[in-house]
């Protein structure tokens, strides 16, 4: 992982300033992905069920109170589970989690799952970005089922993604089982993270952690967007994608971070492509004030509304 946190630390006491306005603004590497999610979670078999029976993940390991799902490859999803825990609303945390497949005829046959399991959704929209499926899992954790439009067909404002958005008919969804006579057999290996969305206690020191200090970009220019959408959420993305991380203060303003009891998110998990980003992204964060936390896995922070981030490389 390069330099640890302890050398940064010390390092940075000594030649530390603060950032003043004259300063660049840091952009984290284009190539910057999202990785595993982790949750708490009350029942472990109830979600481990959910999500291989209805969702076709492939559980890749299971040691104690613990657990990775995916589709074959990297985790996508981790579960720890406590007894104890309960869920709590009003809170800062998960929105949702995007799993993102690589093609039309994948999301129609998570759909096909859904509805021949009887499983309840939220709701099914064409961003004009990707499209997008929207269920609760077993504890109420917010998940999208995602497929991208080809990239060149992606809004470039806010306002052209309004003007697109639209809902998503399930016989639209449908049609894409057309695509191929293949049997399914469950979450396509090539399924990935694409986003997570979170709630958030204050916009001001949302956007100074992530684009300020991580160095995530705005994808969509919000000069024409609603005021009350401008006023509640914002973006962020490495490179060019449309988003990686959305946030939003949508259980309102100044709410709180969950109780250690709580069910849900843990953390969600950003790979930079190697040490050099990585040493640069937390000497950002050190200089900034942030607690770290070396991990075996990473590097543990949390954004300012509590929400924990795992940097890795």
């Amino acid at each position: 992982m390069g330099m640890s946190v302890r050398n940064i630390k010390k390092e940075k006491h000594m030649t530390a300033k603060p950032q003043t306005i004259t300063e660049a603004i840091p952009n984290i590497a284009p190539t910057t992905r999202l990785g595993h999610v982790h949750y708490t979670v009350n029942n472990m078999d109830k979600q481990v069920a959910f999500y291989q029976d209805i969702l076709g993940f492939k559980v890749h390991w299971r040691e104690g109170d613990s657990a990775g799902l995916g589709a074959g490859g990297e985790d996508l999803l981790r579960l720890t589970e406590n007894r104890n825990a309960r869920r709590v609303n009003g809170t800062t945390g998960l929105y949702h989690t995007a799993f993102l497949v690589p093609t039309r005829w994948d999301l129609a046959q998570l759909l096909k799952s859904i509805a021949q399991t009887r499983t309840r959704i939220q709701g099914t929209s064409d961003h004009g970005t990707h499209h997008a499926i929207y269920l609760p899992d077993a504890e109420g954790n917010g998940i999208e089922l995602a497929w991208d439009r080809p990239e060149a067909e992606w809004p470039k404002s806010f306002e052209e993604m309004m003007q697109r958005n639209r809902g998503l008919a399930p016989e639209e969804v449908f049609s894409a089982l057309n695509d191929s006579d293949a049997a399914w057999e469950g979450l396509n290996p090539a399924t990935t993270v694409g986003h997570v969305h979170l709630h958030v206690s204050t916009l001001p020191p949302t956007m100074r952690f992530y684009r300020d200090i991580l160095g995530f970009g705005l994808p969509l220019d919000m000069a024409n967007a609603p005021k009350q959408f401008a006023e509640s959420a914002i973006f962020f993305a490495a490179g060019t994608y449309h988003h990686h991380i959305g946030t939003n203060v949508w259980q309102g303003v100044g709410a709180p971070p969950p109780p250690s009891n709580a069910t849900g998110l843990r953390h969600f998990t950003v790979i930079v492509p190697d040490k050099a980003e990585l040493d640069r992204v937390v000497e950002r964060l050190w200089s900034a004030s942030i607690a770290l936390e070396e991990t075996e896995n990473g590097v543990l922070t949390h954004d300012l509304s509590g929400n924990g981030i795992l940097l890795t490389a």
